[in-house]
């Protein structure tokens, strides 16, 4: 095995994360460390046949199954993550990135944080996100999901608040927050005139919080809202058209994969299908 200095570009390391995938496509993460074992059914693989290897390689376990050793992306680490609370699927959270129209140096505000896989995607795309959640062993979880996805960088633009965003949103702090997570203390946050560029709401009543978005979103802000049930999403359109918000639309999104081998081409018999409601909207008035 190589030893660290001698390790090229490319090649996985001994404390990285790696997607191991076997031949029937089932899927393991694996954090490598130098004498390590990865163990399945099939057989063991050694981590340091791993380790220095380039990335792509094959390897063969102790009964000859099959394995191929790829950095893990994104999708693949939220489905696989420690989670407290269901964390939104990758399917939807491409679609909040796109609907909300994330970018890097953008302050968002998100409600509830759950097991932190909306807010790694957020991050990831250099934003500045601020958190409220309402269970402390949640904002735990997420903030060492973020660390562990969007790495400790991530952490410098990443606030969470043990808070109820349906009491009330405070604006935005006026400097890339410190804490990791805690309460939000007395004259933290930076004057009135900080605006949020984006809000995204994942709880139950999220017309709750759409009535004090007014006062804390630029003007031209987006929201996004993710709902499971449609009787939610009626409401919180109700609520939406009463204030002052426009381009207000609901969709949902299906993932439906295709078996192709040879000349049989269909559809898979399983899809991922409803999973929640996106329901966005511009804000005009602020």
């Amino acid at each position: 095995m190589k030893q660290p200095d001698e390790l090229e570009d490319g090649e996985l390391q001994s404390g990285e994360t790696v997607l191991m995938v076997d031949s029937r496509q089932r899927r393991y993460l694996v954090v490598l460390r130098t004498g390590g074992e990865f163990h399945t059914h099939a057989g063991v693989v050694q981590h340091d046949q791993i380790i220095g290897s380039p990335e792509g390689s094959e390897f063969r376990s102790g009964s000859g199954a099959r394995f191929v050793a790829v950095r893990p992306t994104l999708a693949d680490q939220v489905l696989k993550m420690p989670r407290g609370a269901q964390v939104i699927y990758p399917k939807d959270l491409g679609a909040i990135w796109m609907l909300a129209d994330v970018r890097a140096g953008m302050t968002v505000f998100e409600t509830g944080v759950g097991s932190g896989a909306l807010s790694a995607t957020l991050l990831r795309c250099g934003a500045f996100v601020t958190g409220y959640e309402l269970r402390e062993d949640f904002a735990e979880r997420a903030v060492q999901n973020v660390e562990s996805i969007a790495g400790a960088e991530a952490l410098d633009r990443y606030d969470v608040q043990l808070r109820d965003a349906y009491e009330s949103v405070d604006p935005p702090r006026s400097s890339p927050p410190q804490s990791k997570t805690g309460t939000a203390a007395a004259g933290e946050a930076s004057s009135s005139e900080c605006r949020y560029d984006r809000a995204v709401l994942d709880i139950p009543e999220p017309w709750r919080v759409a009535v004090h978005l007014p006062e804390r979103l630029r003007r031209g802000g987006i929201l996004v809202a993710y709902n499971p049930s449609v009787t939610q999403v009626q409401q919180l359109r109700r609520t939406l058209d009463e204030g002052p918000w426009a381009l207000i639309e609901t969709i949902e999104v299906m993932h439906r994969s295709w078996h192709v081998k040879g000349a049989s081409v269909r559809p898979d018999h399983r899809m991922v299908a409803h999973t929640g409601f996106l329901t966005h909207a511009r804000l005009i008035e602020a």
